[in-house]
């Protein structure tokens, strides 16, 4: 069969892609991928050899309102369907809602039941021109992933066919870095760095505060330059910017981390799970997570890391006190068991998925 993947980001910025890559027959079947180029840099695809790139380029920063990304989104579409009348495919992919939505139309007319819908964000959800496009690609799915169980509440009650998926493609543990430090507690925070009114209030509570270094890595647009502003006006020693990070540097940072800056505080946040939730079970690392959110909920639920708010009183006298009594040997032995539990999952969603792509192929 030949088959598109559809992404609605950089390469680097998909994680999840590797799961369909790892369990797609290339042997097989044609691959092909299309991702959107966002920030017009030079992208490494050399792992990608043997798949078909389609590279949608045009500038787009994250952190801008979404109603100002329309425009970009039209331009998607009109490659995406270029793409998508020009090669023929058998079977589609489709990775995130957006990527969905832009094309919904298309995708029912013409793949009903021959496309695979991963549903990882919340967006527009109440909406309802949005959530009826999305109860749509669900229905007309051969199969729905979603990444968060949460998630469910906005999708078709009635489908049997949706499962939960997991950010990562990580197999085993590795706890070789896991023990807790003396001296400094190290906080860190890897990805897009947005939430300025939150991240504002975390770096007030623990700037200057001789028990805490906070560290955060990645791409500095306007939200993180107003960040690092920020912390130069009010003269702080103890909160560090390090810029953009390459995938292989993921693992030096979290070994030199000892707590895991895992707070947000907007709605699609609050529900997901996202990719440092599983940074912190795979590597045995304490994270901390916003005081009622799906994750703060996981985290609690198993022993992995702790509920917090910053915008109450005393957010560094807790957290300092949370990690000190923290039990390391049973913080490992609780991310160990959700290791296993995910891994589980990840074989019978890619068996799910191999099925599903051979009974298409018969048909086909």
């Amino acid at each position: 069969m030949k088959i598109l993947i559809m992404g609605f980001g950089k390469i680097k910025f998909m994680p999840y892609l590797n799961f369909y890559l790892d369990n797609i027959d290339k042997e097989k079947h044609e691959v092909h991928l299309l991702y959107w180029n966002r920030d017009l840099k030079h992208e490494d695809t050399s792992h990608l050899d043997g798949i078909t790139l389609h590279e949608f380029r045009r500038l787009q920063e994250d952190d801008v309102p979404k109603g100002e990304k329309l425009g970009s989104f039209a331009e998607y579409r009109r490659f995406a369907l270029g793409v998508l009348k020009g090669e023929g495919f058998d079977f589609v992919i489709i990775m995130h809602s957006l990527t969905g939505i832009v094309v919904e139309d298309y995708i029912v007319r013409h793949f009903r039941d021959r496309f695979v819908f991963d549903f990882r964000d919340v967006t527009f959800e109440n909406i309802l021109p949005f959530k009826v496009a999305v109860g749509s690609l669900v229905r007309n799915s051969a199969l729905t992933f979603v990444s968060s169980d949460i998630f469910r509440i906005y999708l078709p009650q009635e489908k049997n066919n949706i499962l939960t998926i997991h950010n990562t493609s990580v197999k085993e543990a590795d706890f070789t870095g896991s023990q807790k430090q003396k001296g400094k507690i190290r906080i860190g925070f890897w990805g897009f760095i947005r939430d300025k009114r939150l991240n504002e209030r975390v770096i007030s509570c623990l700037g200057d505060d001789s028990r805490f270094e906070l560290h955060f890595y990645g791409r500095e647009q306007d939200v993180a330059l107003g960040l690092k502003a920020f912390v130069q006006e009010r003269g702080f020693q103890n909160i560090f910017f390090h810029g953009e990070y390459a995938p292989e540097e993921k693992k030096s940072i979290i070994e030199n981390t000892d707590l895991i800056h895992n707070i947000y505080d907007d709605k699609g946040a609050m529900l997901a799970v996202g990719n440092k939730y599983y940074d912190g079970v795979y590597y045995g690392k304490p994270q901390l997570c916003m005081e009622g959110s799906f994750m703060s909920v996981l985290c609690k639920g198993r022993g992995t890391g702790f509920s917090c708010n910053p915008y109450k009183e005393g957010f560094a006298d807790k957290i300092y006190e949370l990690y000190n009594q923290l039990d390391y040997e049973q913080l490992k032995r609780n991310c160990a068991g959700v290791v296993a539990e995910v891994s589980a999952q990840q074989e019978r969603n890619a068996a799910v998925l191999t099925e599903v792509l051979a009974k298409k192929e018969v048909v086909g």
